[in-house]
């Protein structure tokens, strides 16, 4: 495995669940959201939803950090909202080594988080275009889902539990 790519919703948890799951693997930790040009940080912040267009140089950002990674021998846990499906065929590359987890919540669960979160670009109202957006991950996918209202620590037992189970 070359990287796992923690997915969801604007607000949805993926910095705190990708660093703390890096942190316990040892592994390199990515937030995608640094990696966005300052064109698609300021049209979020004027509350103007992305564009397929404006995310694909974005995606393409992400997935030559995952695959420098992967050149260096090392693994990454990227925070990455990934909505759709051809998202993360991009970050993948087509490669199976490539894993999602989905965080999974409800809009009303996570609008409350996104209101109260401070020192972010993305305002609590861009989430309903988030939502309509997302393509939640197919069977095919063999993403890992998770309930964002369980404990962080839960998920990442269920996290490392996965992947053990996968590398079996």
């Amino acid at each position: 495995m070359i990287a796992i790519v923690v997915m969801g919703v604007s607000g949805c948890g993926k910095t705190t669940v990708a660093s703390a799951l890096a942190r316990r693997l040892g592994w390199d930790f990515v937030e995608a959201d640094a990696l966005h040009p300052a064109a698609n940080v300021e049209k979020m912040r004027a509350g103007t939803p992305l564009t397929d267009d404006d995310r694909w140089p974005w995606l393409d950002a992400i997935a030559a950090r995952i695959e420098a990674g992967r050149e260096e021998g090392r693994v990454s846990v990227v925070a990455c909202s990934a909505l759709k499906k051809r998202y993360r065929e991009r970050l993948s590359g087509g490669r199976g080594d490539v894993r999602f987890v989905y965080l999974k919540g409800e809009y009303d669960t996570i609008l409350p988080r996104l209101a109260a979160r401070s020192g972010h670009y993305m305002p609590a109202s861009l989430l309903k275009s988030q939502f309509e957006a997302l393509e939640e991950p197919a069977g095919d996918e063999h993403a890992v889902t998770l309930d964002i209202k369980a404990p962080v620590l839960d998920l990442l037992d269920r996290v490392t539990a996965e992947l053990a189970a996968h590398r079996r």
